[in-house]
């Protein structure tokens, strides 16, 4: 089983892990791959872990902490995200009853969404994939243009009608979920890549390409975001996914924006690399700019947010601090169930990990 859990609500998880547990009392042996540490602990007898596509080390689970795991599958020690409690400033992206009917037969429309954003604020998004996540980062970036420009606006301005050019020009940045072909172009360089959302950055004078000025700026991406890679002349597809996803989220943290919105920031990404990209995201958030993040990864938004709302059904839930709720609330939330009120328990660092084994 490959990454089984990355589109279910954190009770299809205990679920999905109990039945898991049945088959293996009843003789099946099951391979099972993930990057989530906690599932790893919670349900595995033994694991063996990769890196650089050798064996690193094997150990039993239940006896290794998150730390001793990753170390073995990053080679060092996991760095801590730190989220500092700060006071948000101005509005800087604001919906306002955003309803948009899909065109795809198996896509979702959006209801009635309202939210906003605030500058130095980090807003989380859950949900299970096919919930109306993908109609709404198109609707955000501009790829879906709305039939009333004023359901949107970014830093005060009506944006409906404006395409995704223009609402960069604004200061939207954007990572779309797929990394090849949306993301990046797989046979252009990373510097061609640098070029395609960083025009306006000293990239192209007077209609002409400034190639010097993109190998700088790929450059600067590859080393502060550690891309592994030949050097900026490397092609997009020659990169691994992790990797990948490090120098789009980099090129697009680089590019000084005022307004960025991520869809999930670290999807298929090792533990070290996830953990380099979520502080890149807070350390803009501290100077400032105003973040969007859509994530199936639960834990990950209770570490980076400010405030987490759910999509469901192409609803969006109320927005409550991770401090006031619980996984097991969202979780409930993520099936639709949005109720009175969020519980106001604190999250658990290790919240699937805990419920796992107090549910066997």
């Amino acid at each position: 089983m490959d990454e089984p859990t990355s589109v279910l609500t954190p009770q299809a998880v205990l679920t999905l892990f109990e039945t898991l547990r049945r088959l293996a009392s009843e003789g099946c042996s099951i391979l099972y791959i993930s990057h989530k540490l906690d599932e790893i602990r919670a349900l595995c007898d033994s694991a063996t872990v990769l890196r650089g596509g050798r064996v690193s080390g094997t150990a039993i689970p239940k006896n290794e902490t998150n730390e001793s795991l990753a170390r073995m599958m990053i080679g060092g020690e996991l760095a801590a995200c730190h989220l500092d409690p700060r006071e948000p400033g101005e509005v800087r992206l604001e919906l306002k009853q955003l309803s948009l009917t899909t065109p795809d037969p198996f896509g979702t429309s959006l209801r009635d969404i309202s939210l906003s954003v605030r500058s130095g604020e980090i807003l989380g998004i859950a949900g299970v994939s096919g919930n109306g996540q993908k109609e709404l980062m198109a609707a955000l970036s501009g790829e879906r243009l709305s039939a009333r420009g004023a359901m949107i606006s970014l830093l005060g301005q009506p944006v409906g009608q404006l395409d995704p050019a223009q609402r960069r020009a604004i200061g939207l940045t954007y990572v779309p979920e797929e990394r090849l072909g949306r993301g990046a172009v797989p046979p252009m360089s990373l510097t061609y890549n640098a070029l395609l959302t960083g025009a306006r950055k000293g990239m192209v004078a007077n209609g002409m390409m400034r190639p010097p000025i993109m190998r700088s700026f790929a450059k600067a991406v590859i080393d502060r975001f550690k891309v592994k890679c030949g050097d900026e002349q490397s092609v997009a597809s020659s990169l691994s996914g992790g990797n990948l996803q490090k120098y789009i989220v980099g090129r697009e943290t680089m590019l000084q924006p005022k307004m960025m919105i991520v869809a999930q920031p670290t999807w298929g990404v090792d533990v070290g690399a996830a953990q380099l990209i979520r502080q890149a995201l807070i350390d803009l958030r501290d100077q400032g700019v105003a973040l969007l993040v859509i994530s199936e990864e639960l834990d990950e938004l209770f570490t980076i947010s400010d405030r987490i709302a759910v999509l469901a059904e192409g609803r969006l839930s109320p927005s409550v601090r991770p401090a006031e709720t619980s996984i097991e609330q969202i979780g409930t939330w993520m099936s639709g169930k949005f109720g009175s009120g969020p519980s106001h328990g604190t999250a658990s660092a290790e919240p699937l990990a805990e419920a796992a084994h107090a549910a066997t």
